[in-house]
């Protein structure tokens, strides 16, 4: 075969380890420890950002002048500005040290906003007396500190509660928020290339929406502890060391068992890709070369109208559940909390039939359809029946399962129209993209919510109404449906992994091999 002799010719007179390379394309069991890590740490990451959203007034009552809103703005403002960087520092240094770097940074972030955690409940003297030293040495550090820094340290700009309860700083607390917002696109970004690297062909789309959507759990996370922990100024600060021990964790975890890539690749496209010996450019130019590709801007456009989306309805979720008759602050936090598992648990799904079909095409549009039916009875009133909750609550799930795949699916779908570009390029855009017209579609949804549109007065029976929020959503899905269906590129790297005739059977499992 052609691609065997021209792998063989390419390894020659390279390291015993390239020559070792199957000429059959190989899965191993470690591919599931890379997607649990990268998954926790995205849940971490998005946890991390909406921490205070459930519980603003708590925040804003222990941090006076502050608000939540504020600190999640630094954060996707740093998160924008960090992903211009993920491509080119992965490339230098590799996934495994990118993530690992990541997950460090957001420990060191996540310290900064809670302090040294309390551990007096894991028991044992020497545990606290560790503490009690760490936090000596802290003290003893401030002291020499130069005037600028120690002023983000500085106590004084607590309330007398905030300080009793062991709060930290504001000025610590936005440091570490950076820290955390520009250590997230090492999780966000790099979900298409760990999938590339680590997972067959037919299993790329389902692990990468797995990877991509986590983050949703991360937000429902905050919501559910967020809400029902961080209501004082103590339970504030118990919550920040809950979320520290948890990263510390997990960042330790990485540290030991995360890995750079696997002993050979798993589908032809990666072993085409080694024999070609490619090279990723630096981001910029990458950038350049995606949008002079054929049909990068469609599944772009299809991710930017899912992200912003999601991200409306979550940010005005409190709106959108009390205006449908969910009132209750448990029931909000329920029904958000069940949004954003059911973007997760639709990406899963949907992707694992993307995956066998590499249907992307009717399978996207297919969502959009669904998206714009159960994005309008959020907003939908019929003066007749009157508020129902169960129906908005089953359109919001709904919504989740249709809305959210279209990300996965897409972040696939550019990078199989512009293979053998780097998958994490591809991703930053596709981020910078999605978080930036989100941001700039917030304060328009915000307005619209206000406006109210009715219909079919004179028919009682049909008389209703609808938020002008819901019309921009609908109008936002409608357009992007147009548009994709004219999405005709050719998938190059599908055709990539059936050359030779390569199909997903002859994809060899080490572990079943083995066992």
């Amino acid at each position: 075969h052609l691609l065997q002799t021209k792998l063989m010719s390419s390894t020659n007179g390279s390291d015993e380890s390239n020559n070792n390379f199957p000429l059959e394309p190989r899965t191993y069991s470690q591919r599931w420890v890379q997607l649990a890590y990268l998954s926790v740490l995205a849940l971490l990451s998005d946890w991390i950002c909406f921490s205070v959203a459930a519980s603003p007034d708590s925040f804003e009552h222990a941090y006076p002048g502050a608000s939540a809103a504020n600190l999640i703005d630094i954060f996707l403002f740093t998160n924008v500005a960090s992903c211009f960087f993920v491509t080119d520092v992965v490339t230098k240094f590799g996934l495994g040290k990118s993530i690992k770097g990541a997950a460090a940074l957001m420990s060191l972030g996540c310290l900064l906003r809670s302090g040294i955690p309390d551990l007096s409940w894991l028991g044992g003297s020497e545990i606290v007396h560790a503490a009690d030293i760490v936090q000596s040495v802290s003290q003893e550090v401030i002291e020499v500190l130069p005037d600028g820094i120690s002023d983000l340290v500085d106590t004084s700009t607590l309330t007398e509660a905030s300080r009793v309860a062991g709060l930290e700083p504001y000025g610590l607390l936005v440091l570490g928020t950076i820290f955390v917002g520009f250590a997230q696109p090492y999780f966000q970004c790099t979900p298409p290339m760990l999938s590339a690297t680590w997972f067959a062909s037919n299993e790329r789309a389902t692990a990468t929406a797995t990877a991509l959507n986590f983050n949703q759990i991360g937000i429902a996370v905050a919501f559910l502890v967020g809400g029902s922990m961080a209501n004082n100024e103590v339970g504030i600060h118990s919550y920040f060391g809950l979320i520290t021990l948890l990263c510390a964790v997990t960042t330790i975890g990485t540290v030991l068992q995360f890995q750079e890539k696997p002993p050979s690749p798993p589908s032809k496209s990666e072993i085409e890709k080694l024999v070609r010996g490619e090279k990723e450019p630096p981001f910029l130019e990458s950038v350049k070369k995606l949008f002079s590709t054929k049909g990068f801007s469609i599944p772009l456009a299809a991710f930017i109208c899912s992200i912003s989306i999601t991200n409306i309805v979550g940010t005005f979720i409190d709106e959108v559940m009390e205006r449908g008759g969910v009132t209750d602050q448990l029931g909000i936090d329920l029904a958000g909390a069940g949004f954003e598992l059911a973007i997760l648990v639709g990406g899963i799904v949907i992707g694992g039939y993307v995956d066998k079909t590499k249907q992307y095409k009717p399978v996207t549009l297919a969502c959009l359809l669904a998206t714009m039916f159960f994005v309008i009875p959020l907003g939908l009133t019929d003066h007749m029946l009157g508020n129902e909750p169960v129906l908005l609550i089953a359109a919001l799930l709904g919504l989740g399962l249709a809305c959210g795949p279209i990300q996965p699916i897409n972040a696939e779908l550019a990078v199989d129209v512009t293979y053998p570009s780097d998958e994490t390029a591809v991703e930053s855009v596709q981020q910078v993209g999605g978080n930036l017209v989100s941001a700039l579609m917030v304060p328009v949804a915000e307005w619209a919510l206000n406006q109210d549109y009715e219909f079919f007065k004179q028919i009682r029976p049909l008389d209703s109404d609808i938020r002008g929020d819901v019309l921009l959503l609908f109008t936002i899905a409608a357009v992007t449906l147009v548009y994709f269906s004219t999405f005709d590129a050719p998938l190059m790297r599908s055709e990539a992994d059936e050359e030779e005739g390569d199909d997903d059977s002859v994809v060899v499992d080490v572990a079943a091999a083995a066992s």
